[in-house]
């Protein structure tokens, strides 16, 4: 349970609530509706934990969303399989903890940041983090969760370091000044509202980093209905506190000018020049928590695509070679994030992968929202067997699934003169190549399960099958040509109930170690 929790709290501490504040207040415009957007994304991220409980007490194996799009979106078969590989394989998740990494090593060795010294840091990053993974699994945990320490030493020390600040003990500090009159300030748009949101749910991804690993979870339901409520509820209050903190103790025109180095610049004013230079050096370190953590879990489902022949040249996805490691799938994710932290234009960089990785998660999220309501309203029908052992409620979906495509929608509304989060870039961007990435997936599947299957003379199957890796069952995508009846979709000679197949467990099988 205890490690269930730590697994939520490391992937959703990462850079974000030290790095986004000063622009979640440039967008917001005021100091109250900065912290009412904050109250709001934890709501969202609260409603999207329990839809996600609901899918998982369900269908409780590895793969997290992947398995939830599946069930629901069975036609035409192999699509959702396809568009959301696609997402995966193209998306550099642990690029912008990466640019942060590399921005507060130089504020710590009192460095100028410029566009080259922060991004080749961030690669050194980046390449630090693959080689520990790929070559010894328990170092590679083992560090990141020594680092994920850092993380809840930081900002407990800034939550109380903030109430000191409203007492009136820090010098230079405006203490209570900044939230008389809260709400007056900037112009409010949709633009910035949504932008502001995207900021603080990047805060917030990792709520359901337990779905990835449910069936390594001894107790599934048991450890969904406490973990998750409890991290997130806790780190949102703890999200809250820091915000207020950082609003008592630096004062507005310095907040708004912080950019990604908010932290360093509380400290600086809390503690002095010193502390300024000590303090980045563990929101460094926190970075790099976040980075080992994120290319641990993303290494792994590139390889479990290779795994289920999604993707081509499957095989050398899957491979454990040479260090029984997902090596081939952890340098995958290695070199998306590289052309990720280096294409974006100067002072773009960090918005841009923030902004790219928000936007299609949120597309996923609509999907998934919508897939739940579906499956709920179809069971009161009658037409379909639904009862999972934890339940979200069709108001919790809904609220979910309508502040999804808020985000989704919203961020096409153009920004007011100078709110847009970018220098040189197009506000746009970044919805435009997410949809470019699912629809490259969409092509694939074309080619993949459509026209070559036509032309090859054979069709594709999908079925179970245990995996000696890890002694789960996944399911695998094999060819049979034309004519031919599908083999058993069981291993050995055992025959599996459905419930079984959607536990991902064989019956007497006890698999890898519980969470």
């Amino acid at each position: 349970m205890v490690s269930a929790i730590g697994l939520i709290f490391n992937r959703m501490v990462g850079t974000g609530i030290f790095a986004t504040t000063s622009t979640i207040y440039n967008l917001s415009g005021s100091v109250g509706l900065s912290l009412v957007l904050w109250v709001v994304g934890a709501s969202i991220a609260l409603a999207g934990m329990y839809v996600y409980m609901e899918f998982g007490s369900a269908i409780t194996k590895n793969g997290g969303e992947k398995n939830y799009l599946e069930y629901v979106y069975k036609k035409p078969q192999f699509l959702v399989s396809a568009m959301y590989g696609s997402y995966i394989f193209f998306l550099g998740w642990a690029s912008g903890n990466a640019i942060v990494f590399g921005q507060y090593i130089l504020t710590a060795a009192d460095v100028e940041v410029t566009r080259w010294n922060q991004r080749g840091i961030g690669c050194a990053c980046l390449v630090f983090a693959f080689a520990i993974h790929s070559t010894s699994v328990k170092t590679g945990v083992y560090l990141q969760n020594i680092l994920g320490l850092f993380k809840l030493v930081i900002v407990i020390l800034i939550a109380i370091t903030g109430l000191v600040g409203l007492g009136g003990h820090i010098s230079g500090a405006p203490g209570t000044k900044n939230f008389h009159h809260a709400f007056t300030g900037g112009e409010v748009t949709g633009y910035g509202v949504v932008t502001a949101l995207y900021n603080i749910i990047w805060s917030f991804v990792g709520y359901s980093n337990v779905n990835y690993a449910l069936g390594e979870v001894r107790d599934p339901v048991r450890t969904l209905k406490i973990a998750g409520p409890t991290a997130v509820i806790a780190l949102a209050i703890i999200y809250m506190l820091v915000n207020i903190a950082y609003y008592a103790v630096v004062p507005l025109d310095v907040l708004s000018t912080s950019g990604t180095i908010v932290a360093a610049n509380f400290f600086d004013i809390a503690f002095g020049g010193k502390s300024k230079r000590a303090i980045s050096v563990f929101v460094a370190l926190s970075a790099l928590g976040n980075v080992m953590s994120v290319i641990f879990s993303q290494g792994r489902i590139i390889q479990q695509l290779g795994r289920e022949n999604i993707l081509p040249f499957s095989r050398f996805f899957a491979s454990q070679r040479p260090f029984d490691t997902p090596l081939v799938g952890l340098l995958q994710h290695l070199i998306v994030c590289i052309v990720t932290v280096l294409a974006p234009p100067p002072g773009d960089a960090y918005n841009f992968i923030l902004n790219l990785i928000s936007y299609p998660l949120n597309i996923v999220n609509l999907f998934v929202g919508i897939g739940l309501i579906y499956l709920n309203i179809q069971a009161k029908r009658g037409k379909l067997a639904w009862h999972p052992p934890i339940k979200a409620t069709i108001p919790v979906s809904i609220y979910f699934t309508l502040a999804s495509a808020y985000l989704v929608v919203a961020p096409y509304l153009a920004p007011s003169a100078g709110q847009s989060v970018y220098n040189s870039l197009p506000y746009y961007l970044h919805c435009v190549v997410a949809f470019g990435i699912f629809g490259f997936g969409a092509f694939y599947w074309l080619v993949w399960a459509v026209i070559l299957p036509k032309f090859g003379g054979y069709y594709l199957y999908s079925h179970p099958k245990l995996d000696e890796a890890d002694g789960f069952w996944r399911t695998e995508i094999i060819h049979v040509k034309n004519g031919e009846a599908p083999p058993d979709a069981v291993n050995d000679l055992h025959i599996q109930t459905e419930d079984e197949l959607i536990s991902g467990k064989k019956s007497n099988s006890s698999g890898s170690d519980a969470v």
